[in-house]
């Protein structure tokens, strides 16, 4: 599977590389440089509180913990999903280990990142439906139309399929396991079905998750207006929702491309074009968010390596002096 995902992201840088050729490298540089300094650190301020928003919308799933942890382990998994070429699936990974670390639970990381997933699919379809409710309001006969509304509903059965998966699905599983796997897999796969299902009994902390989640993907774009207001492409809020809402249903479609190379690209060049916006104009506003991503995922990665390697460490130190004689410590990729 590496390979594939290397062939992925090359795919996809091509075709990054292709649409700003065609386009106009120049027009694309001139569209970025006009938002300056000073809005991209407003714009990755934005997206900062945005991510907390979604941390919190996580939190609150989890009883009895404290909100920073749980933020924490949020940029975490975005960080991972924009910045290494993994899918997103990697990011949920990679959240759900840094809340562990943190001191939650590993059955009830594991669950929640589960349900708070489910949360956001099922906010973003609602994001998208709102987008489409408008869009055919102003323009009945828009083109995109017919096609998000097929989109929708599609994601709207896997995403009911997905939850019914959670709630039932796992029983086939732990009989599955329990009868050719170990038993501790076994255990571990009936502790996560327990948490799984402890964690939907809360309906109110799940009905919060799930409109916290929404307010932010609204929310979020608002960083996007902004930027197409400093590069004098302005557009109305609305517009701008619908573009956005598009896209994402369009990366959530394309998910185990790394980091949606060349597929969002590409889509913010047919979107932006449906409602007037050129094409440098909607590649520049792609890099910018790419740029936005690595801007606040590098240091977040950073200090994760830190936070785990000081953790193996430790864990090191505290080996009796014949097993550490055995086993002495050395480097390891956190998460491996």
């Amino acid at each position: 599977m590496r390979w594939v995902t290397v062939l992925l992201a090359a795919a996809g840088s091509a075709v990054i590389a292709v649409l700003v050729v065609h386009f106009g490298a120049g027009a694309v540089a001139r569209s970025l440089a006009a938002v300056g300094i000073s809005g991209v650190v407003l714009i990755c301020a934005i997206h900062l509180l945005l991510m907390a928003m979604m941390g919190l919308a996580w939190w609150v799933l989890l009883p009895g913990s404290g909100p920073w942890p749980v933020i924490w382990a949020r940029l975490v998994r975005d960080s991972v999903a924009e910045v290494l070429p993994f899918s997103q699936l990697g990011g949920y990974v990679f959240g759900a280990r840094a809340l562990a670390v943190a001191g939650v639970p590993g059955g009830a990381a594991v669950a929640t990142t589960i349900v708070d997933v489910t949360q956001e699919f099922l906010a973003q379809i609602a994001y998208v439906a709102i987008a489409l409710s408008w869009l055919v309001a102003r323009n009945p006969r828009s083109s995109l139309a017919l096609p998000g509304a097929i989109g929708t509903g599609l994601a709207v059965a896997g995403a009911l399929a997905f939850v019914v998966a959670q709630r039932r699905g796992f029983g086939l599983l732990e009989r599955a396991l329990g009868r050719g796997w170990t038993a501790k897999t076994a255990a571990a796969a009936a502790s996560v079905h327990a948490a799984i299902a402890a964690t939907y009994a809360r309906r109110r902390r799940v009905a919060a998750s799930f409109g916290l989640h929404l307010i932010a993907w609204i929310a979020s774009a608002g960083e996007i207006w902004l930027a197409l207001k400093l590069m004098g492409a302005g557009r109305s809020f609305g517009v701008v929702v619908a573009i956005e809402s598009l896209l994402y249903a369009i990366r959530s479609l394309a998910f185990m491309a790394p980091n949606a190379l060349g597929v969002q690209e590409g889509a913010y060049v047919v979107l932006g074009m449906s409602f007037g916006l050129g094409a440098e104009t909607t590649l520049a506003l792609s890099l910018l968010k790419r740029a936005r991503d690595f801007a606040i995922g590098l240091p977040v990665l950073g200090a994760y390596h830190l936070v785990e390697t000081g953790r193996l460490w430790r864990v090191a130190g505290e080996l009796p002096e014949s097993a550490g004689a055995a086993q002495k410590p050395r480097p390891m990729r956190p998460g491996f």
